[in-house]
């Protein structure tokens, strides 16, 4: 239902100038729609585009074209500075090396307090004080960490100060740009975890970005894959992982290792060669099945629908 869509990104699109008349399409036409409420993966390797996506969407990046629209009002539209600081304060966002997104010169007090300064959250030093102090528990960390600075905590840590700056001015939305991709694999799960239980307990909607597979299913309710700049394919994600259905998704869900020796010696890469697709014809995005998303061209389309049908 369209009153339940808080995010629609619309023919988004973000290229970059790199010289010589050369352009890098980042972003070349991407569409999805995020749901209130709902954790919304976007996956695919290094360059595919994923990470601008979220950074255009946020509007650290300006977009070339197509649209963003937030709670049904245009992002990139947005001209006067009253409009982007309330803007700003419903869209947050988590960065993935938590070493280089937080200021090494400021104390997490001050860290966590940018938000609440700049929006006038506040009315005195106490009650700042007293905020991040709250904010420090609900991550998992302790009131005594707001007096130190970042050098002093492990990555998954500061990973925790990062959110907790990013709930500080208790935004709607927030885009996880790689959260956990600089982590060890043990603190993944506990980062994970606790942006799962941060979600229940606030109501927040997540775009979660990242390549590993494995992590995305388990957080997502929806996934997207996006394969040079466009989204290749698009379901829910318990129907994703059981029946990819374009070679992309198929080559990357083909590459996750499993604890199961057996399975792990008999596991056969698949390879993704992107000249198997019908160079006459442009691919578009087309339900296969409901809910089932894939960019393909028509003859695809049909083959699709066929081998679909007979699961």
């Amino acid at each position: 239902m369209a009153e339940d869509k808080l995010l629609e990104v619309i023919n988004l699109q973000k290229h970059f100038d790199v010289g010589r008349n050369k352009t890098v399409k980042a972003v070349d036409g991407v569409s999805f729609d995020i749901l209130r409420g709902e954790t919304f993966g976007l996956v695919g390797e290094s360059g595919s585009g994923k990470s601008t996506t979220g950074r255009t969407i946020i509007r650290l990046y300006d977009a070339t074209g197509g649209e963003v629209k937030f709670n049904g009002e245009d992002v990139h539209g947005k001209k006067s500075k009253k409009e982007l600081l309330k803007f700003n304060r419903k869209m947050q966002m988590i960065f993935q090396d938590p070493s280089s997104s937080l200021n090494p010169r400021m104390t997490v007090l001050d860290i966590i307090a940018e938000g609440l300064d700049v929006h006038k959250l506040v009315k005195n030093e106490k009650e700042r004080k007293e905020r991040v102090e709250e904010l420090l528990e609900v991550v998992g960390l302790n009131r005594e960490h707001a007096t130190r600075f970042p050098h002093e905590f492990s990555g998954g840590q500061r990973q925790r100060i990062g959110i907790a700056r990013a709930l500080a001015v208790e935004p709607e939305f927030i885009i996880a740009d790689e959260p956990i991709s600089a982590l060890d694999v043990s603190i993944q799960a506990q980062v994970v975890n606790l942006l799962k239980r941060l979600q229940k307990d606030r109501g927040l909607t997540y775009l979660f970005i990242a390549h590993d597979l494995s992590m995305v299913k388990y957080i997502s309710d929806r996934i997207g894959v996006m394969y040079l700049g466009n989204l290749v394919e698009l379901a829910d994600s318990e129907e994703l992982y059981n029946n990819p259905i374009h070679p992309y998704t198929k080559s990357l869900l083909s590459a996750i290792p499993l604890p199961d020796p057996e399975y792990e010696r008999n596991r056969k890469r698949i390879t993704y060669d992107p000249t198997v697709h019908d160079s006459s014809e442009v691919p578009e995005f087309r339900e296969v099945s409901p809910r089932h998303w894939v960019r393909c061209t028509t003859k695809e389309f049909e083959q699709y629908k066929k081998e679909a049908a007979q699961k």
